[in-house]
């Protein structure tokens, strides 16, 4: 039976043992601040061992046939099924997730690997022509080598899956560094599904630890030549720089500050349940989650009134309990920067539409009206159940207000005229943006990533597959060259 407890362990060269460091971190529940497990973190000679163990193993896995590592990511995908349930509960115990955001969740991560179980059978090369008589350019697609993985807290199972089984269908050999306070379900339980899957001992690695322990040195290793990182635009752009300094290529997702725009003609009731969902869902803990709803001024109040009523509907409370749709965020510092936010914005005019009181990681959902592109709840990723509601006159005004902010990552327009629709998001500098739905959209087929500070790179089917290979030209000569000297 999958548990916290049992995978409460690093996994280096295909052993389960404790990281060589006396210094211990500590897992807990965020909703009842229970203790789940206790691990010894990993040491810079840890992670070395971790990055030549994946490097030694990738010679292994270079070998088998490519139906045969597409049968093995299969195989981690039917291990997931027999053991969703398991699954679920780790989630909810570590994450304070609710079920309905496990089960989501598990879905995007079964469909991420049988993305990836395609890769195989995908790495295609090309017959060029060449300026030269008697001679052809050949182009293999071949693996990187090995890749490091850096996620999140917030939705750590699958953007964990997003870059390792690409990275592993690819033909690379991974070492994975989930955050510190979800170890298991971003680093340990993949681990044991591709351990269970069959694929090589030591071709995937997770190493837990944190920052204080180790510096940087996960990300200026010497083998790695890929670095994915997938977190805060902050610890994105000092990772994007300490890998360029050691020629590494960076592949950032960071964070988000998503408009949804409500224009006067759309399906308002619709609206008002995209705009909930875009925004509530896993307490607004996503990186695409909306945080700025920007409503028509002659709807504004309608929409806030229908708003209001169908927020005030969610159940906070245990994420156990099947019906709870808002669970605790992750920690009390995220709480504490959230009540600081809404506090310094009402200080400064907006207006408390609805006012959730905040108890711990417990913090009740807020719309705020009247907000002002200026305040720091308009520019600020809000990364839990905060929102702002921003009237606009114009479509030209609500792709100003879209605009206004350093990121560019996710998106929505709502309007009866789809046309309209997708020539306003034309005009808006994101990497993705929906017309008449959520901002909250990834599919593994479709491009995935941000602009300006929401990160460098794209990610899902193809754009992984090229993220995670190189092309190498290897030129054959049948002939004799002729040489001016």
């Amino acid at each position: 039976m999958l548990t916290i407890q049992k995978l409460s362990k690093q996994y280096i060269e295909g052993v389960w043992r404790n990281g060589q460091s006396d210094t211990l971190l500590t897992n807990t529940n965020p909703y009842s601040g229970e203790v789940l497990a206790t691990i010894n973190v990993a040491t810079v000679q840890d992670i070395d061992q971790a990055y030549k163990a994946s490097l030694s193993a990738k010679e292994q896995w270079d070998k088998i046939n490519p139906y045969k590592k597409r049968d093995i990511l299969e195989n981690a995908v039917n291990y997931i099924e027999k053991h969703e349930e398991e699954i679920t509960e780790i989630i909810i115990d570590e994450l304070g997730a609710t079920r309905l955001k496990a089960a989501f969740e598990i879905g995007l991560v079964k469909n991420m690997i049988k993305e990836a179980a395609t890769f195989p059978l995908r790495m295609e090369g090309k017959i060029l022509p060449s300026i030269e008589d008697h001679k052809e350019n050949r182009l293999y697609r071949i693996p990187v080598g090995v890749v490091g993985v850096i996620s999140p807290f917030n939705f750590p199972f699958f953007l964990s899956m997003k870059s390792v089984a690409p990275a592993l269908g690819a033909g690379n050999g991974v070492v994975l560094k989930p955050h510190e306070e979800t170890p298991i379900t971003g680093g340990t339980l993949i681990a044991k599904i591709f351990e269970e899957a069959g694929i090589p001992k030591g071709l995937l690695n997770v190493v837990i630890t944190d920052i204080n322990e180790i510096g940087d040195s996960f990300v200026e290793h010497p083998i790695p030549r890929i670095i994915s990182f997938t977190g805060s635009t902050k610890v994105g752009s000092h990772i994007g720089q300490v890998a360029i300094k050691n020629f590494k290529k960076p592949i950032l997702e960071l964070g988000g500050n998503s408009a949804f725009i409500i224009m006067e003609d759309a399906d308002i009731d619709y609206a008002v349940n995209a705009a909930t969902f875009s925004r509530f869902t896993h307490q607004g803990q996503i990186c695409m989650s909306a945080n700025r709803i920007l409503v028509q001024r002659s709807i504004y109040d309608l929409f806030n009134e229908r708003y209001k009523k169908k927020v005030s509907s969610l159940k906070v409370g245990d994420p156990r309990d099947p019906e709870t749709i808002i669970g605790p965020v992750m920690n009390a510092r995220q709480a504490s920067n959230l009540q600081s936010l809404i506090n310094d914005s009402i200080k400064q005019g907006a207006t408390a539409i609805l006012n959730g009181n905040i108890t711990s990681n417990m913090v009740k959902p807020t719309i705020l009206g009247n907000v002002t592109q200026e305040m720091l709840v308009a520019q600020e990723e809000l990364f839990g159940p905060v929102v702002c509601v921003i009237p606009f006159e114009t479509a030209e005004e609500a792709i100003a207000i879209a605009n206004n902010t350093r990121f560019g990552l996710s998106g929505a327009i709502h309007t009866s005229n789809i046309e309209v629709g997708v020539e306003m998001a034309k005009k808006i500098h994101t990497g993705m943006i929906h017309v008449n739905d959520i901002t909250i959209n990834d599919e593994p087929i479709v491009a995935f990533g941000g602009e300006n500070q929401s990160g460098i790179g794209r990610l899902n089917g193809q754009w992984s597959l090229d993220e995670f290979t190189t092309m190498k030209w290897i030129s054959v000569n049948y002939g004799q060259r002729t040489f001016p000297y």
